[in-house]
């Protein structure tokens, strides 16, 4: 059954029932995404490509309609790809303030995605979100990857800060890895 929150042929959600480790002491927690959560989701695709979408001379119902397609596109990559992966919303009491895709596997966990609202970025919460999944990754003895695009020093800094470090750049992505510290017996 096709909603007006989830477009026809649109995939869901792949159904959770492990509950993620809330954010302590930051006012936030973390839990499934779910289909109810996609309109709040494609707004939030769209905030993350406002500045963007804002130099193009395009007539607003055409930057809409373009961002709806390239959201769709990107959650049927998501879900297609990283099915079995952690699809998380970040919210506090006042509701979703962004989302943490994460992928966990062998040697590596893949960062998909992490979106934050702009009014709530360079807060820490982003890296938060990963000191907590390097912690995981590092007791499961895995190192962590991610892409982030070339056009956004901010976020590369965030995660050169946290250990990570470019081993390739593949069009307008650098590729970066973190590996977990070496521990001496």
């Amino acid at each position: 059954m096709t909603t007006a929150s989830q477009p026809a042929g649109l995939p869901s959600f792949p159904h959770r029932t492990i509950q993620p480790a809330p954010l302590t002491g930051r006012g936030l927690r973390l839990r499934h995404a779910t289909d109810p959560d996609l309109p709040w989701l494609r707004r939030l695709y769209a905030a993350t490509r406002a500045q963007e979408m804002a130099q193009l001379p395009w007539p607003e119902a055409v930057r809409q309609t373009f961002l709806d397609q390239q959201f769709d596109l990107q959650h049927r990559h998501y879900v297609t790809h990283y099915g079995d992966g952690d699809f998380l919303i970040v919210e506090d009491a006042d509701g979703p303030v962004g989302r943490y895709y994460l992928h966990r596997s062998t040697p590596e966990h893949l960062i998909v995605d992490i979106s934050l609202l702009p009014e709530r970025r360079n807060r820490g919460i982003g890296a938060a979100l990963i000191a907590a999944s390097q912690a995981h990754a590092c007791a499961e003895g895995c190192g962590m990857h991610l892409h982030v695009a070339v056009h956004n020093p901010a976020a590369r800094r965030l995660y050169e800060r946290l250990g990570f470090v470019v081993i390739t750049t593949e069009g307008a992505h650098h590729r970066m890895r973190w590996s977990p510290p070496a521990i001496d017996f």
